[in-house]
Protein backbone atom coordinates (compact mmCIF):
# COMPACT_ATOMS: atom_id res chain seq x y z
CA UNK A 1 0.00 0.00 0.00
CA UNK A 2 1.55 3.67 -0.59
CA UNK A 3 -0.21 6.90 0.45
CA UNK A 4 -0.80 10.46 -0.88
CA UNK A 5 0.60 13.28 1.12
CA UNK A 6 -1.24 16.59 0.75
CA UNK A 7 1.12 19.52 2.20
CA UNK A 8 -0.92 22.76 2.00
CA UNK A 9 2.31 25.67 2.14
CA UNK A 10 4.03 27.09 4.92
CA UNK A 11 3.10 31.31 5.88
CA UNK A 12 3.79 33.64 2.86
CA UNK A 13 4.31 36.94 3.80
CA UNK A 14 0.80 38.05 2.30
CA UNK A 15 -0.61 35.66 5.21
CA UNK A 16 1.38 37.41 7.64
CA UNK A 17 0.01 40.44 6.21
CA UNK A 18 -3.57 39.25 6.43
CA UNK A 19 -3.88 39.89 2.72
CA UNK A 20 -5.44 37.96 -0.13
CA UNK A 21 -2.96 36.57 -2.46
CA UNK A 22 -4.45 34.38 -5.04
CA UNK A 23 -2.26 33.55 -7.88
CA UNK A 24 -0.18 36.52 -7.17
CA UNK A 25 3.41 35.19 -6.00
CA UNK A 26 4.68 35.77 -2.77
CA UNK A 27 7.62 33.80 -0.94
CA UNK A 28 7.33 32.37 2.51
CA UNK A 29 8.34 33.99 5.97
CA UNK A 30 10.90 32.40 8.43
CA UNK A 31 7.62 30.66 9.78
CA UNK A 32 6.81 29.03 6.70
CA UNK A 33 10.22 28.16 6.33
CA UNK A 34 10.24 26.55 9.63
CA UNK A 35 6.61 24.66 9.01
CA UNK A 36 7.66 23.20 5.99
CA UNK A 37 10.54 21.59 7.27
CA UNK A 38 9.27 20.51 10.57
CA UNK A 39 6.79 18.65 7.67
CA UNK A 40 9.63 17.02 6.04
CA UNK A 41 11.18 15.91 9.75
CA UNK A 42 7.95 14.63 10.20
CA UNK A 43 7.49 12.63 7.15
CA UNK A 44 11.23 11.37 7.79
CA UNK A 45 10.19 10.55 11.53
CA UNK A 46 7.27 8.72 10.48
CA UNK A 47 8.71 6.65 7.66
CA UNK A 48 6.53 8.25 4.70
CA UNK A 49 8.29 8.42 2.16
CA UNK A 50 7.22 10.15 -1.02
CA UNK A 51 8.53 9.09 -4.45
CA UNK A 52 6.72 11.19 -6.36
CA UNK A 53 5.99 15.35 -6.00
CA UNK A 54 3.62 17.56 -7.85
CA UNK A 55 3.16 21.00 -7.36
CA UNK A 56 2.10 24.64 -8.46
CA UNK A 57 3.69 27.02 -10.22
CA UNK A 58 3.83 29.42 -7.11
CA UNK A 59 6.65 30.00 -5.39
CA UNK A 60 5.83 29.42 -1.62
CA UNK A 61 4.78 26.20 -2.82
CA UNK A 62 7.19 24.82 -4.48
CA UNK A 63 9.59 26.14 -2.04
CA UNK A 64 7.78 24.51 0.63
CA UNK A 65 7.91 21.29 -1.51
CA UNK A 66 11.68 21.52 -1.69
CA UNK A 67 12.45 22.22 1.98
CA UNK A 68 10.07 19.70 3.02
CA UNK A 69 11.75 17.26 1.00
CA UNK A 70 14.98 18.01 1.56
CA UNK A 71 14.44 17.93 5.49
CA UNK A 72 13.08 14.10 4.60
CA UNK A 73 15.94 13.65 2.64
CA UNK A 74 14.04 12.39 -0.53
CA UNK A 75 14.55 16.38 -2.40
CA UNK A 76 15.89 13.95 -5.25
CA UNK A 77 12.91 12.92 -6.34
CA UNK A 78 11.02 13.49 -9.81
CA UNK A 79 8.87 16.53 -9.34
CA UNK A 80 6.25 18.28 -11.75
CA UNK A 81 4.42 21.89 -11.59
CA UNK A 82 1.34 22.48 -12.95
CA UNK A 83 -0.99 25.66 -12.77
CA UNK A 84 -3.84 24.04 -12.36
CA UNK A 85 -2.36 23.13 -8.42
CA UNK A 86 -2.64 27.00 -8.62
CA UNK A 87 -4.41 28.69 -5.40
CA UNK A 88 -7.98 30.12 -5.85
CA UNK A 89 -7.40 33.10 -8.01
CA UNK A 90 -9.33 35.98 -6.10
CA UNK A 91 -9.32 39.04 -9.36
CA UNK A 92 -9.85 42.06 -8.08
CA UNK A 93 -9.47 41.21 -4.25
CA UNK A 94 -5.61 40.25 -5.01
CA UNK A 95 -3.54 42.42 -2.75
CA UNK A 96 -5.71 43.96 -0.79
CA UNK A 97 -6.03 43.98 3.46
CA UNK A 98 -8.91 41.81 4.45
CA UNK A 99 -9.86 43.62 7.09
CA UNK A 100 -10.02 46.73 5.26
CA UNK A 101 -12.02 45.45 2.94
CA UNK A 102 -14.28 43.88 5.56
CA UNK A 103 -14.95 47.37 7.20
CA UNK A 104 -15.40 48.90 2.86
CA UNK A 105 -17.75 46.20 1.83
CA UNK A 106 -18.84 44.15 5.12
CA UNK A 107 -18.32 41.37 6.40
CA UNK A 108 -21.23 39.41 5.39
CA UNK A 109 -20.24 40.53 1.20
CA UNK A 110 -16.54 39.44 2.06
CA UNK A 111 -17.61 35.91 3.67
CA UNK A 112 -19.70 35.49 0.82
CA UNK A 113 -17.09 36.32 -1.87
CA UNK A 114 -14.30 34.00 0.34
CA UNK A 115 -16.35 31.05 1.48
CA UNK A 116 -18.99 30.58 -0.54
CA UNK A 117 -18.96 27.54 -2.90
CA UNK A 118 -20.13 29.26 -6.15
CA UNK A 119 -19.86 33.38 -6.07
CA UNK A 120 -16.03 34.52 -7.21
CA UNK A 121 -15.13 37.76 -5.79
CA UNK A 122 -15.02 40.65 -7.91
CA UNK A 123 -12.72 40.38 -11.35
CA UNK A 124 -9.66 41.80 -11.77
CA UNK A 125 -9.18 44.64 -14.47
CA UNK A 126 -6.41 43.52 -17.40
CA UNK A 127 -3.24 45.62 -17.06
CA UNK A 128 -3.63 46.52 -13.35
CA UNK A 129 -0.79 45.82 -10.98
CA UNK A 130 -1.59 42.21 -10.06
CA UNK A 131 -2.77 41.01 -13.77
CA UNK A 132 -0.34 38.32 -14.41
CA UNK A 133 -1.87 37.69 -17.86
CA UNK A 134 1.51 38.33 -19.64
CA UNK A 135 3.78 36.63 -17.10
CA UNK A 136 6.17 33.99 -18.38
CA UNK A 137 4.85 30.90 -16.83
CA UNK A 138 1.49 31.59 -17.72
CA UNK A 139 2.17 31.81 -21.53
CA UNK A 140 -0.41 30.27 -23.34
CA UNK A 141 -2.39 29.69 -20.29
CA UNK A 142 -6.07 31.32 -19.74
CA UNK A 143 -5.19 33.24 -16.80
CA UNK A 144 -8.49 33.66 -15.42
CA UNK A 145 -10.19 37.25 -13.97
CA UNK A 146 -11.46 35.25 -10.87
CA UNK A 147 -12.55 32.13 -9.53
CA UNK A 148 -14.74 30.86 -7.08
CA UNK A 149 -14.64 27.25 -5.39
CA UNK A 150 -16.19 25.69 -7.85
CA UNK A 151 -14.07 26.82 -10.74
CA UNK A 152 -10.62 25.92 -8.75
CA UNK A 153 -12.43 22.19 -8.07
CA UNK A 154 -13.39 22.29 -11.74
CA UNK A 155 -9.48 22.80 -13.27
CA UNK A 156 -8.13 20.61 -10.18
CA UNK A 157 -9.78 17.66 -10.01
CA UNK A 158 -9.51 16.53 -13.76
CA UNK A 159 -5.82 17.37 -13.95
CA UNK A 160 -5.84 14.84 -10.50
CA UNK A 161 -7.68 12.40 -12.34
CA UNK A 162 -5.26 12.90 -15.65
CA UNK A 163 -2.19 13.25 -14.47
CA UNK A 164 -1.47 11.95 -10.52
CA UNK A 165 -4.21 8.80 -10.53
CA UNK A 166 -2.05 6.86 -12.83
CA UNK A 167 0.91 7.88 -11.35
CA UNK A 168 -0.05 6.10 -8.09
CA UNK A 169 -1.47 3.29 -9.64
CA UNK A 170 1.93 2.97 -10.85
CA UNK A 171 2.58 2.19 -7.14
CA UNK A 172 4.05 5.61 -6.39
CA UNK A 173 3.82 7.09 -2.96
CA UNK A 174 2.97 11.36 -4.34
CA UNK A 175 3.10 14.19 -2.29
CA UNK A 176 1.43 17.26 -3.64
CA UNK A 177 2.01 20.68 -2.10
CA UNK A 178 -0.44 23.34 -3.02
CA UNK A 179 -2.25 25.66 -1.79
CA UNK A 180 -5.72 25.90 0.83
CA UNK A 181 -8.06 26.29 -2.02
CA UNK A 182 -6.45 23.75 -4.51
CA UNK A 183 -5.93 21.56 -1.78
CA UNK A 184 -9.79 21.73 -0.70
CA UNK A 185 -11.13 21.18 -4.24
CA UNK A 186 -8.88 17.55 -3.96
CA UNK A 187 -10.04 16.76 -0.16
CA UNK A 188 -13.72 17.51 -1.74
CA UNK A 189 -13.33 15.11 -4.55
CA UNK A 190 -11.06 12.39 -2.23
CA UNK A 191 -13.80 12.29 1.02
CA UNK A 192 -17.02 12.71 -1.20
CA UNK A 193 -17.26 16.53 1.49
CA UNK A 194 -20.77 17.87 -0.18
CA UNK A 195 -20.67 21.20 -1.80
CA UNK A 196 -22.34 23.01 1.46
CA UNK A 197 -19.59 21.42 3.78
CA UNK A 198 -16.50 22.19 1.74
CA UNK A 199 -16.22 25.62 2.51
CA UNK A 200 -15.93 25.13 5.91
CA UNK A 201 -13.09 22.93 6.06
CA UNK A 202 -9.60 24.20 7.44
CA UNK A 203 -6.88 22.65 6.02
CA UNK A 204 -3.65 23.85 8.45
CA UNK A 205 -0.65 25.09 7.09
CA UNK A 206 2.54 22.75 6.89
CA UNK A 207 0.77 19.68 8.40
CA UNK A 208 1.21 17.01 6.15
CA UNK A 209 -2.35 15.30 5.29
CA UNK A 210 -2.10 11.82 4.07
CA UNK A 211 -4.97 9.30 2.38
CA UNK A 212 -3.95 5.48 2.19
CA UNK A 213 -3.90 4.59 -1.66
CA UNK A 214 -4.42 1.08 -2.63
CA UNK A 215 -4.33 -0.09 -6.36
CA UNK A 216 -4.14 3.55 -7.32
CA UNK A 217 -6.95 4.66 -5.42
CA UNK A 218 -8.21 6.20 -2.15
CA UNK A 219 -8.67 3.44 0.27
CA UNK A 220 -9.53 4.68 3.74
CA UNK A 221 -9.89 7.89 5.63
CA UNK A 222 -7.68 10.87 5.14
CA UNK A 223 -5.36 11.81 8.65
CA UNK A 224 -3.05 14.20 9.46
CA UNK A 225 0.34 13.07 10.59
CA UNK A 226 1.40 14.32 13.82
CA UNK A 227 4.34 13.90 16.83
CA UNK A 228 2.00 11.33 18.91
Amino acid sequence: MSSLILVRHGQSQWNLENRFTGWWDVDLTDKGEAEAKAAGELMMAKDMRPTVAFTSFQTRAIRTLHIALQAAGRLWIPETKDWRLNERHYGGLTGLDKKETAEKHGEEQVHLWRRSFDTPPPPMARGGLFDLSADDRYANIPVPDAESLKDTIERVVPYYREAIVPVMEAGETVIISAHGNSLRALVKELSGIPDDEITGLEIPTGKPLVYPVENGRVSGERYFLSDG
